[in-house]
Formats: C-alpha cells, sequence, structure tokens
C-alpha cells in the first residue's frame, strides 16, 4: 500500500470528526487530488469519501450500541451536523433508523471487524438465526458456490459467509451462511436473488475475540436463477488499513415489527 494512502488512513481514524475535504487529505501527503484518489481508491478499492463515510457510520454504530449517547450527541462526535441529514442517511444507507439500531435484536446479531471494535456472533445466535438464511420470496434464485482457504490457525473458526449489495456493506446481506468449521470448507448460498453481489467472509478465532480474519471475493458475482456462480476466498488477518465493516443479521422486521422505514435489505428467513 502506498505510503500517502497509509498516512490519510490514519488521519481519517484521528479526526473523522472533523470536516474534512478531499483537498485537505491530499495536500497533507502532498499530491494532487486527481492523483490522490486513484492511487486511494487502487489500495483500498473505494474512493477516500466512502471510506470516511464507512468509518463515520461504523463509529455511529459503535456509539448507538454501546453507549447511552442521545442521537444528537452522536451526530457531533461522528463529524455530522445535522440530526435530520445524520438520520436520512443513516436510515438510507443502513435500512433502519439510529434508535431502531439499539434494538436488542441488532446487537446480539452483529457483525462488527475494525481494528478496535470486533465483534461476531455467537454460534448459538447464528444457529437461531438460520444456518443458511436467503431473503424472503427468493425461491428458485441462484446459487453461490466455492471453497474457502482458511490459514491454517482458523481451521476451526466460526465464520459467516454473506453476500452483500456493497462491496462495504453498510446493511445485512441479502442471503448468509455460517461454517463451524472453515478448514477447507465448501461454501454454498442456495436461493440467491438474481443480481450483481460482492461475498464479503467473517471469522473469528475460539477464545481469542481479539483475532478477526477477513475473506472476499474479488470480483462481483453475477447470478441468475437456476445457475450455479463459482467463488474463491482466502481469509487473512484484519490489517489496520482495512475498512471497518459493521451490520447486522437481524431480520428488519424483528426491529421494525415489520415496517421497513427505506431501501433496506430485505428480511431473511431461514431456507
Amino acid at each position: 500500500m502506498h505510503t500517502s494512502v497509509r498516512q490519510t488512513i490514519l488521519t481519517m481514524r484521528e479526526r473523522y470528526y472533523d470536516p474534512i475535504t478531499l483537498h485537505q487529505l491530499a495536500a497533507e501527503v502532498f499530491v494532487s487530488p486527481f492523483h490522490f484518489s486513484r492511487i486511494f481508491a487502487r489500495d483500498t478499492g473505494v474512493t477516500p469519501g466512502r471510506y470516511l463515510t464507512s468509518i463515520r457510520l461504523f463509529e455511529a454504530k459503535r456509539l448507538l450500541l454501546t453507549t447511552s449517547l442521545t442521537v444528537s450527541d452522536i451526530v457531533c462526535s461522528v463529524g455530522y451536523s445535522s440530526v435530520g441529514t445524520f438520520t436520512t442517511r443513516f436510515t438510507r444507507a443502513v435500512g433502519m433508523t439510529p434508535s431502531q439500531y439499539r434494538e436488542p435484536a441488532v446487537s446480539d446479531l452483529l457483525v462488527a471487524v475494525s481494528r478496535d471494535f470486533r465483534r461476531l456472533p455467537s454460534r448459538e445466535d447464528l444457529r437461531r438465526a438460520g444456518r443458511t438464511c436467503v431473503g424472503a420470496g427468493n425461491a428458485g434464485g441462484g446459487v453461490i458456490s466455492g471453497v474457502l482457504q482458511p490459514p491454517p490457525e482458523l481451521s476451526s473458526a466460526n465464520v459467516l459467509v454473506g453476500v452483500f449489495a456493497d462491496s462495504v456493506p453498510q446493511c445485512g446481506p441479502v442471503a448468509f451462511t455460517a461454517l463451524h468449521n472453515a478448514g477447507g470448507a465448501q461454501v454454498v448460498l442456495n436461493n440467491v436473488p438474481d443480481g450483481r453481489w460482492w461475498v464479503i467472509a467473517a471469522a473469528q478465532r475460539p477464545g481469542l475475540p481479539g483475532e478477526v480474519y477477513l475473506g472476499r471475493h474479488r470480483r462481483i458475482v453475477e447470478v441468475a436463477a437456476g445457475k450455479v456462480s463459482r467463488i474463491g476466498m482466502r481469509m487473512r488477518k484484519l490489517e489496520p488499513t482495512d475498512v471497518p465493516l459493521a451490520f447486522t443479521l437481524a431480520a428488519t422486521a424483528s426491529v421494525t415489527g415489520g415496517q421497513r422505514p427505506g431501501a433496506g435489505r430485505p428480511v431473511l428467513n431461514a431456507a
């Protein structure tokens, strides 16, 4: 990774609550905004703006779930000046309002992957959520199949493999499966909706909650009804420069009482 990109990520993590602009970030590493955006996207897979937004939303989710701060206080803490603007953007991205995100069901099935805050649901919670879950009404969809390649120390880990609409997901997957033995595991997700999806895996070693691993299929996956889409993922330890991820596997209906607040993810049902 380019030195200027590493420095910028450090700056974002330290000052995400400040009104940072692309020109400011580029000036601090002594490159033009155009060149800076290009190398940043090349090294991280997202633009500087999306990376900063991901940090802010991650911190907002963390504060909603782990503190008693008001939404207004959280808005100021993560770099937004308007509660209304923040609430609209949060709801559109996450599929729930900030208040709904504080429901116990969200926390119980939270997947959080960052250098400072890491959490995967327990095996029992994943089992209750459904070993393989797909969006409602997607019976007869496509299949995603492939092999997960973990490092040796991860052979007995708790692994979640999800299918997402975005490479940096803010809301839950349209389909997911839980694996309890990652060693050379075959991954099969049935009834995946037609579309173009990203496949991401997160794993945690038993008894070592501080060690989180990530895996992702490098390209977007095309899924069509009646067809099998092949994937391959190599798991690796989380790196300090990885974009922070936080999403819940809790079905929207279990939090909202069946009322979807916006263009969020579909309700998940056990297959």
